[in-house]
């Protein structure tokens, strides 16, 4: 080619890039003539979806507890032959491993399905080849850092159908009893989010011209600090996980729950992880009910801890004061320990004495006022004054529902007039009718939750904020409104006053709870024992109870079934749950417990103690 030609091409092409250029540059600039000529015919509609990671859960010392992460499942060829003992030596696993894993799903028919680490998933991955019928199926989950809390943490419901449907076919009686939430159902659109959904107009170069449709602002997921302690509850867990019963620990003054244990538990993912039914259908058909959620569902008479709730409600209508004294009369009613007669509430309270807190609820049921002409209708005197006890009862926050922060709980049951003029006609019961609720038993019917909060009420002197398991939501660093809201009750401080020196009475030498006693190591401990009456078997455990009394940071309210003689069993317990959060650690005169709440024969030691 010429030197001519040559440079003709070159000027060609420079002029060539310079309009393009220019053309480029035109497009670009808001006002530019040609763009006003192409964008109406180049807008097109886009629809843009931005979606937000579900929140975590931290326990109270900001520690994770559960986040949305990746899983691993092995999917399984059905009808080939395996070499199973090749697969457990890739994979590390010990001999028969595999074997015994998916055994179950095969005895059922189900998919073979099983659960990898992120290691055993990339080994499977590294030798794709070596094993072509073998897929690993990654999708995202719920990871728990710590497998404790079972029934608080829940699931979302959208992700348990799975165990929900598993549920309802071998469970059909109870279905409705073990389903819980916990908070991830109770919080479930402020940890979900809430997807953003955009319709903007977009010209050739992609850039938005306004929207041509409404759009959905984006919410992310909302973190949840919760107030439990992490570390007092894996130690609460463990102690009692040989058992049927719970354990409820709050903070009085916030009514935050600390530990929520019940027993016997699982861990959090059985419900919700693929390739886990064989699990879940062992705790679906567990007699022992592991997927029921006691503190909140199991409602029981509550025992001699409620002669607290009677001796309170009666100082306050003036059927008794603190220095009022009764005689045992074991004509009137049995009583397990052997004491000297009560003189004052305090030794009342210290002794447990059964006669003395019959006396004192009849003398609030039959009590005539000396105002009253005679003679008088001792039945509507008598409807009355019960009416009377019922409603102050009630003001406890019993036979109601608490609020607390998950999905369900039984408000319990306190009779009225109502009640046992239905059951008996009204001019047919009396005090010897109810006698019993004098010391918690009969129609009366509480929940771990309410056993709690009753003594955190007594604790605050005779108001309580619901019990609630979320102490901040966010970055709001504060509950929702309504874990912030004091209730009080009927009965006037002072009353509560008085019941202390006999709940402090009962944990030293000669009261039902001396096995309670922290005094060694300087924490005073207030608190009630009840051993609640069971007809089918060995009688239940209970005691309630805070510390320090005069300035009380923790309450703890256990119940342990069939568990005997409450200060041999419940009262030690609670004592180590108050320890442990106070102190951090358990004195070595004390560790004996440990071993003897989990494994002891708590029952025929209970009986020997009677």
């Amino acid at each position: 080619m010429l030197p001519a030609t040559r440079k003709k091409l070159v000027w060609v092409s420079v002029v060539l890039f310079a309009v393009l250029a220019l053309g480029l540059w035109w497009l670009r600039t808001p006002n530019a003539p040609l763009r006003a000529v192409l964008a109406p015919d180049t807008y097109t509609e886009h629809r843009e979806v931005k979606w937000p990671h579900r929140g975590q859960v931290f326990d109270r010392h900001d520690s994770l507890l559960v986040y949305t992460g990746r899983h691993y499942l092995l999917v399984l060829p059905r009808r080939k032959w395996l070499d199973s003992a090749r697969l457990n030596r890739l994979l590390g696993w010990p001999d028969s491993a595999f074997e015994f894993r998916s055994r179950d799903l095969q005895r059922r028919q189900l998919p073979l399905q099983l659960e990898l680490t992120v290691s055993e998933a990339d080994t499977l991955r590294r030798h794709q080849r070596a094993w072509p019928a073998l897929v690993v199926r990654e999708y995202t989950a719920r990871n728990y850092r710590r497998p404790v809390a079972a029934p608080v943490l829940g699931y979302a419901y959208s992700n348990a159908q799975p165990f929900l449907t598993q549920a309802q076919q071998l469970a059909r009686g109870r279905f409705f009893r073990l389903r819980n939430g916990g908070i991830e159902s109770y919080y479930n659109a402020l940890l979900a989010g809430r997807r953003g959904a955009y319709h903007p107009l977009r010209d050739a170069l992609g850039h938005a011209h306004g929207t041509w449709a409404a759009d959905t602002a984006f919410q992310p997921g909302q973190d949840l600090h919760l107030s439990l302690d992490a570390d007092l509850q894996a130690y609460a867990e463990r102690i009692l996980a040989e058992r049927r019963g719970y354990i409820v620990a709050l903070e009085p003054a916030t009514g935050e729950i600390l530990c929520y244990v019940s027993a016997p538990t699982f861990a959090p993912a059985t419900l919700t992880a693929l390739g886990r039914g064989g699990e879940r259908r062992a705790l679906l058909l567990n007699p022992d009910m592991p997927l029921l959620n006691r503190p909140a569902l199991l409602a029981n008479p509550p025992g001699s801890v409620f002669k607290l709730v009677n001796a309170a409600v009666a100082l306050q209508l003036g059927a008794i004061t603190a220095k009022t004294g009764f005689r045992c009369d074991q004509s009137l009613i049995n009583c397990v320990h052997e004491h000297p007669n009560a003189h004052n509430l305090t030794q009342a309270f210290k002794y447990s004495c059964n006669p003395y807190f019959y006396r004192v609820l009849r003398a609030v049921v039959d009590n005539v006022p000396d105002s009253l002409a005679q003679p008088v209708d001792t039945v509507r005197v008598r409807h009355q004054n019960l009416a009377a006890w019922t409603r102050h009862v009630k003001s406890f926050g019993l036979d109601t529902l608490l609020g607390v922060d998950m999905p369900r709980e039984n408000p319990g049951f306190i009779p009225t007039p109502a009640y046992y003029d239905r059951h008996y006609g009204a001019r047919r019961w009396n005090y010897r009718t109810i006698y019993s609720l004098s010391i918690g038993q009969g129609e009366i019917n509480l929940t771990g939750l309410q056993t709690a909060n009753v003594l955190a009420t007594i604790a605050n002197r005779g108001w309580f904020i619901a019990p609630h398991f979320v102490r901040a939501v966010g970055d709001s660093d504060a509950p929702l409104a309504r874990f912030r809201q004091k209730h009080h009750t009927l009965v006037d401080s002072v009353h509560f006053a008085e019941l202390i020196p006999g709940m402090v009475a009962a944990m030293r030498p000669g009261g039902t709870a001396e096995l309670a006693s922290l005094a060694d190591i300087g924490i005073e401990v207030a608190g009630k024992t009840g051993t609640v009456q069971n007809d089918e078997g060995d009688d239940h455990a209970t005691f309630a109870g805070f510390a320090p009394a005069t300035n009380p940071k923790i309450v703890v309210a256990v119940y342990i079934e069939n568990g005997g003689f409450g200060g041999l069993s419940a009262a030690p317990l609670a004592s180590l749950i108050m320890e442990k959060y106070l102190r951090g650690k358990i004195a070595p005169k004390r560790k004996r417990w440990e071993n003897w709440i989990r494994c002891g024969n708590l029952a025929e030691q209970g009986h020997e103690e009677r």
